[in-house]
């Protein structure tokens, strides 16, 4: 009783404890962000107003800033590879979109958990291997005596014993073969952020929806599409981006046909060692993206505003 009597009653007091500011967690990643992104985007810029030095392979100067490297992209045939580029990778990723959907959806609502997780791990073994080898093995198969082309000329029991070609097919050194490729080696890209967007959609929304009278199209659109649409915008951005700016799939697959802005950044860089055309015309190519992605973002707004008014119920009174 006299040791209880002799404690000190009350609240513990409390020891004071230095303790850093919460924003020094961060700075490791500012770090990262400024010295690998900021700083060389921002000198890529600042050697795209400069001019080549006759002589110094890879030098740039600045004595005499200009608009004249953008004048060379805008009336020299880089405009013409820049629409040929944004065409390319609006229609792949579209076509990735198109491709992943059904996929994910599959994914996310039909497939049991173990069967689940054996497609998920199918669809990662192609990032097993190294992007430069994916893209020579579909040179292997699209070449003239390749895969492909030597299947059309056999002889099928489905075809009655004829051939669906007469010849070897030419897919080769094509914008088909580079539109071909930068789907494959980019679909995963759209199909494992679709996925975890309709695994987040809860299950009693579209069940409510079904007891509530509507269908599967009905309740695909307006239910599960709209609650899905960030996973989407992730996918198409995931996509774009990276597709846009490819050169490794048209110097390999394209030839002269599939060129792509990428590919003719490389080679001012590197062939023609002028850094400063290289940089216009790589800043171009940041412009097309951001412009396209600007648009795309209208386009959701608008479509996310579109079935925002659908959703809404009219109440009658009587």
């Amino acid at each position: 009783m006299t040791a209880a009597i002799g404690a000190q009653s009350g609240p513990p007091r409390s020891r004071f404890r230095l303790r850093a500011p919460r924003f020094l967690l961060a700075i490791p990643s500012f770090a990262w962000y400024l010295f690998l992104f900021v700083v060389p985007v921002a000198l890529v810029v600042v050697n795209s107003f400069g001019s080549k030095i006759a002589g110094v392979p890879g030098k740039v100067d600045l004595s005499s800033p200009g608009l004249d490297r953008y004048r060379d992209v805008v009336n020299g045939s880089f405009t013409t590879v820049l629409k040929q580029t944004m065409r390319t990778s609006i229609l792949g990723t579209a076509l990735c979109l198109l491709i992943s959907l059904p996929v994910a959806y599959y994914l996310a609502f039909k497939v049991g958990p173990k069967a689940k997780t054996i497609v998920l791990a199918l669809l990662m073994v192609p990032f097993f291997t190294n992007y430069l080898l994916r893209t020579l093995a579909w040179k292997i198969v699209l070449q003239p005596k390749g895969f492909v082309s030597n299947f059309l000329q056999d002889t099928h029991w489905f075809t009655f014993g004829q051939a669906l070609r007469t010849g070897p097919i030419q897919i080769l050194d094509t914008r088909t073969a580079v539109q071909l490729a930068i789907v494959y080696n980019y679909l995963p890209l759209m199909i494992f952020p679709l996925w975890v967007a309709f695994d987040r959609v809860e299950l009693h929304l579209r069940e409510a929806s079904k007891d509530l009278g509507a269908d599967r199209v009905n309740t695909f659109l307006r239910v599960t599409l709209p609650l899905a649409m960030p996973g989407i915008v992730a996918g198409l951005v995931l996509v774009f981006v990276p597709l846009s700016g490819d050169y490794v799939t048209a110097a390999l697959l394209g030839g002269t046909k599939g060129n792509m802005v990428g590919a003719a950044v490389a080679d001012q860089y590197f062939r023609a060692q002028d850094a400063a055309s290289g940089s216009a015309i790589a800043v171009s190519l940041i412009i097309s993206i951001l412009f396209v992605l600007g648009v795309f973002s209208a386009f959701f707004w608008f479509l996310r505003k579109l079935l925002a008014a659908n959703r809404r119920v009219t109440v009658i009174e009587r």
